[in-house]
């Protein structure tokens, strides 16, 4: 085999190894999570944060931000942003509680019948982007406030509150409530607690009881839509349409990448995820309010930016978005047992989402060789 076969061609410049981790979407949410974790066990360890009780605690936090910021990730590398999504949390929950306790429907019907309403109103977001061209900014702040007034407008209407409760009783015994609400593995716990493996309560009625009961469906719901969120976008070819939809979607065309319904079904998987959230909160609250989901929005979006993704689109990580929700889960729950002021939570979204945005900005320059 001759010279000219065997050396590499000198035009292909091989990536080294640091530059390949440098402009993995994931660096900056793991460089953050250690940031976090390091830092609140070293101000907030002796308070509890790390027992059983309290990592449960955060991990709930972290599972909420985790199942709207993975469909929001999708939509965002595909090009997109939802901010309905908030809305579309209080509007779900306000038809599953009237569905069930206002109009005495089985719950498993309401259940349903809020996934059917809101995968139609995420396939609207979607056409209305794609036949009239506007930024689904636009469309979607419209749906924001339309959904939100609707909400109020159904709770007042048929209960003359805005907090609909009893919702708990009418999901006693239900088949698909049972997979949104109450725990798994409680017998395992148990068992652990008996052997002295976790802590358990010592005085009381629940004396000798584990303090942590089992796994919330909450956060199997997040484990789940991560695992196929990522297997969906790094292993398959629709996950490869998702990356063309939001980096080149006239390329993509060419190529015959089906952009509009891959973006439409993001819109739609959008807001499935929302109702997801919903159902989850409404059973373990027993009621459902019109004003639940406010902002949830916008701290889907910084758990994704967090994780890595580009406002572009085209680019973009589940991980790094679940790592996102993480951060913000441990934050929030963090300032609490280090007796922090609540409202610097807040503080601490803009901060880390300015530092994402920069981050990312300087990645994209790296990878597209721009100054």
């Amino acid at each position: 085999m001759s010279d000219s076969v065997t050396q590499s061609d000198e035009r292909v410049r091989e990536m080294s190894t640091l530059r390949r981790w440098l402009i993995r979407p994931e660096l900056g949410s793991i460089c953050g999570t250690i940031l976090v974790f390091a830092f609140f066990l070293a101000v907030a360890n002796d308070s509890g944060m790390f027992s059983g009780k309290g990592v449960m605690n955060w991990t709930l936090v972290s599972a909420q931000f985790a199942i709207i910021a993975v469909g929001a990730c999708l939509l965002m590398i595909a090009g997109e942003f939802d901010l309905s999504v908030g809305s579309m949390i209080g509007f779900s929950g306000v038809v599953i509680a009237l569905m069930s306790v206002t109009w005495g429907f089985p719950m498993w019907i309401a259940i349903l019948t809020a996934f059917a309403v809101a995968l139609v109103v995420g396939w609207l977001n979607g056409y209305l982007v794609i036949k009239t061209g506007l930024p689904s900014f636009i469309v979607t702040l419209a749906f924001l406030y339309i959904l939100r007034g609707l909400t109020i407008f159904l709770s007042i209407s048929a209960t003359n509150k805005t907090i609909i409760g009893g919702v708990r009783d009418h999901a006693e015994g239900d088949w698909l409530a049972n997979l949104f609400g109450g725990k798994i593995l409680k017998g395992l716990f148990t068992w652990m607690g008996e052997n002295g493996w976790i802590e358990t309560f010592s005085r009381g009625n629940r004396a000798g009881q584990p303090v942590i009961e089992g796994i919330p469906m909450l956060v199997v719901w997040a484990i789940v839509l991560i695992v196929f969120s990522h297997v969906l976008l790094t292993k398959t070819r629709f996950g490869n349409w998702i990356f063309a939809a939001g980096g080149d979607a006239q390329a993509a065309r060419y190529t015959g990448v089906p952009v509009n319904r891959v973006k439409i079904l993001m819109f739609m998987f959008t807001a499935f995820c929302a109702t997801v959230f919903a159902t989850c909160q409404v059973m373990e609250f027993g009621s459902a309010a019109a004003d639940r989901g406010l902002l949830k929005e916008f701290e889907a979006i910084i758990s994704v930016v967090i994780g890595g993704a580009l406002l572009t689109g085209g680019y973009g990580s589940v991980v790094g978005a679940a790592l996102g929700a993480l951060i913000f889960g441990v934050v929030q729950q963090g300032l609490f047992f280090a007796n922090v002021e609540s409202s610097l939570f807040r503080v601490f979204l803009g901060g880390i989402l300015l530092l994402a945005v920069i981050l990312n900005t300087y990645i994209r320059r790296m990878i597209t060789g721009e100054r």
